[in-house]
């Protein structure tokens, strides 16, 4: 029959015994004598036998105590270790990290930051699993989600990363062919490769170092779902498109790609890492600190 034990009274029982005396037990642990007397009652009381046998000048642990105070003295040194444990894993990045972003954004940043974040952390091991569909974080027991975009309304907790700038896109032998748009109502005219997955991929808004805001809708000749694809599209001269700034980087400096209508902005997205801990780990604290950082230099 299982009884009904105070787990609190063990450590009192075993401050007791290492102290020798209920006066130097209480002066240890900061109660008086008679509560300590009480504690020890109580125990016994819980466990239906007796632990110490005490007189006005001594005390001696019974058999059962004796026994009761080995196992006891075990316990409380297991709970000290599985405290430190925990601590350490609040204080260092331990186990396993398990993250999901974008395809795009995942190939060509978080993959590479991956690689030298865990050269940082040898022992850390690394779960990243590419998917352009929002995840459910808890149901699929991932530690954070990296975001591009605009946030959704969610009860998860988010930490801005950086942002990234939309750029209008076309290779050089498809503007030497078509001519270079000087406004961007110039672009109705060309052909449009459409993000599907937005909510409005025809409709965008420019806007000048003055404030002056511009919106065209765009004629569509084709549509992707990811912009990765929508990359490869331009590339091949299908069209112009809207391609983020991490994504083309490389491609401009090579001369694949140029930028079109420079002088305009397009409204900037956010880099969020979204995470549904409110105390996160350590590992998800230094990954966020460690993106956000060489985000930051990028």
């Amino acid at each position: 029959m299982q009884r009904d034990v105070n787990l609190n009274r063990l450590a009192i029982f075993v401050a007791l015994v290492r102290a020798g005396s209920f006066t130097a037990a209480a002066g240890q642990l900061g109660m008086t004598k008679a509560m300590v007397s009480q504690h020890l009652l109580r125990l016994e009381r819980e466990l239906g036998v007796t632990l110490i046998v005490r007189s006005t000048r001594r005390m001696a642990l019974t058999e059962a105590g004796a026994a009761f105070h080995t196992d006891c003295v075990r316990l409380l040194e297991q709970t000290e270790a599985a405290i430190e444990r925990i601590g350490n894993r609040r204080n260092t990045p331990t186990g396993t990290l398990r993250l999901t972003t974008s395809t795009d954004y995942g190939m060509s940043v978080v993959a590479p930051a991956l690689a030298e974040f865990r050269r940082l952390h040898p022992s850390l091991q690394i779960d990243l699993v590419i998917n352009d569909q929002i995840s459910d974080l808890i149901t699929e027991r991932f530690d954070l989600a990296i975001r591009i975009g605009w946030l959704r309304d969610s009860s998860l907790r988010a930490a801005r990363l950086g942002s990234f700038r939309q750029l209008v896109m076309a290779t050089p032998a498809y503007v030497a062919e078509h001519g270079v748009p000087r406004r961007p109502e110039d672009l109705s005219t060309h052909p449009w490769i459409a993000m599907s997955a937005l909510t409005a991929p025809l409709r965008w808004t420019f806007t000048r170092g003055s404030g002056t805001r511009r919106v065209v809708r765009m004629r569509q000749a084709m549509q992707a779902n990811n912009a990765a694809a929508i990359r490869a599209l331009v590339l091949s001269g299908a069209g112009v498109s809207v391609l983020p700034d991490y994504l083309v980087e490389d491609d401009i400096q090579a001369g694949r790609l140029q930028v079109l209508l420079a002088q305009y902005r397009l409204p900037e997205g956010g880099i969020h890492a979204v995470y549904p801990d409110p105390q996160p780990p350590a590992k998800v604290r230094a990954f966020i600190d460690f993106m956000r950082d060489r985000l930051a230099k990028r």
